[in-house]
């Protein structure tokens, strides 16, 4: 009987004890589902980011006052600060633009100080000292001293973790320390900053259970609503507790409730995807490990956080390379099956090839095809346009021809009636009366009415290749001036500036110089200006 009531009780707490396993087992389970779905969702929550960032950045065309663009430009800081770096630098420098602008140390201090941030969260410790250096500390609000002992400590704290050096690790630990008890005597006591950043200063000095204490007080007790950011920072580094104490499970628990949040807030800058992803990993869950290591690097990437890719590109390889092994593995199972469908499949691929190497000879011969057409129709489109031009210059020159031929006539009647009658100076008079200018101009007025017939948008076409103050305006009388006949000859052809010279009746230099000056004021480069003229259209 004893024995008896011995094996009951031996059950029921194996019973028990199974049954709680389960559970936890469902719990984690079910926030891993969680946490794949937001992952799904990641596009939507940066698009609400980006969208308030959108309208942030639409209010600083609204205004050039200083004080206005100053805090647009810290909103867009803290927008982008988690989120991108390089626009989070800009902004940075642009705090500080606009106090020098203002004249105003403060506000340049400041900017320095959010520069600090980002440079610190690129992994760029140097730089980051190089800025914080550099700050006026007295010169800072309660606000901006405050965040000034904080990034410094981070900084400090951060390069502690990177040396991991048994000399140098304890001396920026202890200056971290320093920094971290200026900030906190500027915190309320039971403000989320105070705490957390006591637990953090407890957890560098190795007093994990002063440090769980308080973490565990931010993320259960119901005086602190933290938002997703907080709650994320708060429960990645309590992790970091239980993965030295070797409770794998609580530190995967609040690795996975810390990337979810990290998510949510659009947050790139955050290690809780990277550090799941090696403790999935070394438990043997190498899907999810990939998946989650692949997320983190692509917002380290996103982000442009130097040390996170390096620390993720560390362990892809890793995981991946055990991914393939797993799948390495279900390709075996499978190649017995893949080696019966060998045959046929050599002779489908044996078949594909034959029709692929036709139908490549169908489309290079379509091609061939194609291209002929296309050269084909444009040679009819140049024949057509030169024989348009051909027909009206023939026109045109005909009866340009004939009315000169009958002023010749009537020129040569006039002097014959005055030589017959001896009156000598008469036909000097008429030689006087001759005016070539005129003469000239009235050639002009004619040529531009017949070019303008084929070709009635070229001036506003040739416009369009300057900027509006070098565009030419014609009088009202003027169809064409000396810029624009120069290029409507070379639009015909005549590319022979000896040829333009001499139809226009200037000198080859003068020519030149015409053609220069236009050139050099187009929109087009130099030497492929007249190329782009041969392109006006007639009509």
């Amino acid at each position: 009987m004893k024995y008896l009531l011995c094996l009951i009780c031996l059950f029921i707490f194996q019973t028990d004890t199974f049954s709680g396993q389960n559970n936890t087992d469902q719990d984690e389970n079910s926030l891993l589902i969680k946490l794949r779905n937001e992952l799904g969702k990641k596009s939507f929550y940066d698009q609400e980011k980006t969208g308030r960032i959108e309208k942030l950045e639409k209010l600083l065309s609204s205004t050039d006052d200083l004080n206005f663009r100053y805090e647009v430009y810290l909103k867009l800081y803290n927008e982008y600060k988690s989120f991108n770096y390089e626009k989070a630098f800009s902004y940075a420098f642009k705090l500080q633009e606009v106090g020098r602008l203002k004249r105003d140390p403060s506000k340049i201090a400041y900017g320095k100080v959010k520069l600090g941030f980002v440079l610190l969260s690129s992994g760029m410790f140097k730089e980051t000292f190089d800025s914080l250096k550099t700050v006026q500390v007295k010169l800072l609000s309660d606000e901006g001293k405050k965040e000034y002992y904080l990034i410094t400590a981070r900084t400090y704290y951060d390069l502690s973790d990177f040396t991991k050096d048994n000399y140098y690790s304890p001396i920026y630990n202890k200056a971290a320390g320093l920094y971290i008890d200026s900030a906190l005597a500027l915190y309320p006591k039971k403000s989320f900053e105070h705490v957390y950043y006591d637990a953090l200063k407890s957890l560098k000095n190795k007093d994990m259970e002063a440090a769980t204490i308080s973490f565990e007080k931010l993320l259960n007790t119901a005086n602190y609503t933290l938002t997703d950011h907080q709650f994320a920072v708060t429960a990645s580094t309590l992790s970091d507790i239980f993965i030295q104490s070797n409770k794998r499970d609580k530190a995967i628990d609040l690795l996975i409730r810390a990337a979810i949040a990290d998510v949510k807030s659009s947050t790139k800058e955050a290690a809780a995807l990277g550090n799941l992803a090696k403790l999935l990993h070394q438990r043997g869950d190498v899907d999810d490990a990939y998946v989650f290591i692949k997320a983190a690097m692509d917002d380290a990437t996103y982000y442009g956080a130097r040390q996170r890719k390096i620390q993720m590109g560390a362990i892809l390889p890793l995981i991946a390379g055990k991914r393939i092994n797993s799948v390495e593995e279900q390709r075996r199972a499978l190649f017995f099956y893949a080696s019966l469908l060998t045959a046929l499949a050599a002779i489908l691929i044996i078949f594909a090839i034959i029709i692929y190497k036709q139908l490549r000879k169908i489309k290079i011969a379509d091609k061939i095809i194609v291209q002929a057409n296309n050269n084909l129709k444009e040679t009819v489109n140049k024949l057509d346009e030169a024989n348009k031009i051909k027909e009206e210059y023939i026109g045109y020159y005909f009866n340009l021809i004939s009315e000169y031929i009958e002023k010749l006539e009537k020129f040569k009647r006039s002097v014959d009636n005055k030589l017959i009658t001896k009156k000598y100076d008469d036909i000097r008079l008429l030689v006087d009366n001759i005016n070539l200018k005129k003469e000239r101009e009235e050639l002009f007025v004619n040529y531009d009415k017949a070019f303008l017939k084929i070709f009635p948008n070229f001036v506003a076409s040739f416009n369009s290749l300057f900027v509006a103050e070098n565009q030419i305006i014609l009088m009202p009388t003027q169809l064409l001036n000396t810029d624009l006949r120069i290029f409507s000859l070379i639009r015909l052809g005549v590319n022979d500036t000896e040829k333009i010279a001499h139809i226009l009746g200037y000198s080859v230099n003068t020519i030149y110089n015409y053609k220069a000056r236009l050139k050099s004021k187009s929109l087009i480069a130099n030497d492929d200006f007249e190329d782009v003229i041969m392109t006006i259209k007639a009509v």
